[in-house]
């Protein structure tokens, strides 16, 4: 089963490519941007058949230069949701996966590729439906937008689609192999810095009718997101859009205590409450950034109706026991 992975240097597309080699798959093309050449360590462990230049291979595989591939994973995109330059967001995320959408169409392979919850922006309500879609930036635009093209030329449900095409919405996804994205790094990742550096974690504080630290995201781990996309993997005649999130919202300040109470294990210390490590300066409220007031999701949680209703029962871990794992392993690749 040959496989390519576009954005397999980044942080979901090395994670699949993990994912499929813990299955025995290796018959993988790995298509990314190594400029900054940091990225190669996601990929450094990580056993697949080719890697090319994300400028050479979307015409080269248009052209048929790779064979007969099963399945291709769009993972490839610019994810930075403070982004400004509409232009170059449309091109990498709108364009691109347009062409590559219809050379898959013609070639008989299977399209599983990432749209994003930003798509519901300012939306109280998360389901694959536009009434609910609502993007708050132009990240969030150009996701919508691609899945837009999908519903007109496939249909509502994808029923006219001649071999598998996927869309998953990710919510807050999080755990390992982020550590290239920088700001745009889950806030688990940003906490355990913070508080290695400094003994103690920051949150915003009030915003959105939300108290300090109250404002509430589907936080997902990656291990699920890789599960949900290989479930889909196993079942090509499944199609759509589809949330991939836990469908639990969790306040920030779960993230916090948890990344706190863990790291204090580590470190043979007690756990504290949140109460107790709020009012012991371990963590910190911040005034809530002038930049992101009106462009910032205060309440998200993925409505899993339509994944459960295509047959995938998978179970989501909650943010104690996800961030939990994954401050054990930065602490392993830390020391």
């Amino acid at each position: 089963m040959k496989i390519v992975v576009t954005g397999a240097a980044g942080f979901i597309g090395s994670n699949l490519i993990k994912g499929l080699n813990a299955r025995g798959i290796d018959d993988i093309i790995a298509v990314d941007d190594l400029t900054h050449g940091d990225k190669f360590r996601n990929l450094a462990d990580l056993k697949i058949a080719d890697y090319v230049d994300a400028d050479d291979f979307y015409d080269l595989f248009a052209e048929g230069a790779y064979g007969q591939v099963e399945a291709v994973f769009h993972e490839g995109a610019c994810s930075d949701t403070m982004e400004l330059d509409g232009k170059y967001m449309m091109d990498n995320n709108y364009t691109l996966s347009c062409e590559l959408f219809h050379a898959c169409q013609d070639q008989g392979t299977r399209l599983l590729y990432a749209s994003s919850a930003a798509t519901y922006g300012g939306s109280a309500t998360f389901r694959e439906s536009p009434e609910f879609e609502a993007p708050l930036n132009v990240y969030g635009y150009s996701k919508l937008l691609f899945d837009q093209r999908m519903r007109r030329e496939l249909g509502t449900q994808f029923e006219k689609a001649s071999t598998q095409v996927a869309g998953f919405r990710y919510f807050n996804v999080y755990g390992p192999r982020e550590q290239h994205k920088g700001r745009m790094a889950s806030v688990a990742f940003h906490q355990f810095n913070q508080f290695q550096a400094e003994d103690k974690v920051k949150l915003f504080g009030e915003y959105g009718g939300y108290g300090a630290g109250g404002q509430m995201r589907d936080f997902v781990f990656i291990d699920d997101v890789v599960a949900v996309n290989l479930w889909f993997l196993d079942h090509p005649e499944k199609s759509g859009i589809f949330n991939l999130g836990t469908g639990r919202a969790q306040p920030f300040n779960d993230v916090a205590i948890t990344v706190v109470n863990t790291l204090r294990k580590a470190r043979n210390e007690a756990p504290l409450s949140l109460e107790d490590a709020a009012h012991g300066g371990l963590i910190d409220y911040i005034a809530f950034p002038e930049a992101l007031v009106g462009k910032y999701q205060s309440y998200t949680q993925a409505d899993l109706s339509a994944l459960r209703a295509a047959g995938c029962q998978h179970a989501f871990a909650d943010v104690q026991t996800g961030v939990t794992a994954y401050m054990e392993w930065l602490n392993r690749v830390k020391s």
